[in-house]
């Protein structure tokens, strides 16, 4: 299986986080989306700060790979007005894709109203612009019971207020893959997590983002029934290597 078009190609390291000057981790973002043109893969997944960056090299090679981006990565926390302008600014510097990180402390804390306003407005903005919104919902700061019921959420939002030729647009995502969990507890997607989500989103696609680490991996996610992974060593896992990392 050529899993390429699934995959979403991710650098979302700052200069502080990869050790290195802001020169450096340029070059690095610049490696990663240069790798996704070479390869096909479906998208490019980088900070706002690189999505200029990313648009022109992508035009300039004239590939079809897709730009995504976090929103209000990697906490959630910001309200809907901050989201929705950092979201605004990555549509106008070309991004495709927007995945949003909801702010799920807010869900465990009963703010029911606050998530589903935030879903509801960063969709609109998304889909009035022909772009795609994906909701990360990190799965390990959340229980079973609460993956169940924030991917119920995001999708009751969605059929409730959009048509249904938009729903392959709107995604539940999995995780971050920047939650600290103890003793190396995995915090991205899981085959128990990821069949909650399925079972809880559909018909939303859901992206298994964090902990996809090997060829194999990637076709088991594929056939549960993802539509997306996020990975960080996409370049490995279609080589048949074992990555680390998210």
């Amino acid at each position: 299986m050529d899993v390429r078009q699934f995959l979403d190609s991710t650098y979302l390291k700052t200069p502080e986080q990869a050790g290195l000057s802001h020169r450096d981790n340029l070059e690095v973002a610049k490696s990663f989306i240069a790798e996704a043109i070479s390869e096909k893969f479906k998208c490019i997944m980088i900070r706002p700060d690189m999505v200029a960056v990313a648009h022109e090299m992508i035009t300039a090679a004239g590939a079809t790979t897709d730009i995504g981006t976090v929103i209000d990565f990697p906490f959630g926390t910001a309200d809907i007005a901050a989201k929705l302008a950092e979201a605004r600014k990555a549509i106008s510097d070309g991004a495709d894709d927007l995945d949003f990180v909801c702010n799920y402390e807010a869900f465990k804390n009963g703010q029911i109203t606050l998530v589903k306003d935030e879903v509801l407005q960063g969709t609109k903005l998304a889909i009035e612009h022909k772009k795609v919104a994906k909701w990360i919902i990190e799965v390990a700061a959340l229980n079973n019971q609460q993956i169940i019921q924030i991917s119920a959420l995001i999708k009751n939002v969605i059929i409730t207020n959009f048509k249904e030729d938009d729903y392959q647009s709107v995604f539940v995502k999995s995780s971050t893959g920047f939650y600290p969990t103890d003793n190396d507890v995995p915090n991205g997607a899981t085959k128990e997590s990821i069949t909650m989500m399925l079972e809880n989103a559909s018909p939303l696609p859901v992206k298994a983002a964090g902990g996809v680490r090997t060829y194999d991996e990637a076709v088991e996610m594929i056939r549960l029934g993802v539509k997306r992974i996020g990975t960080s060593s996409a370049k490995k896992i279609v080589d048949g290597y074992t990555a680390s990392g998210y």
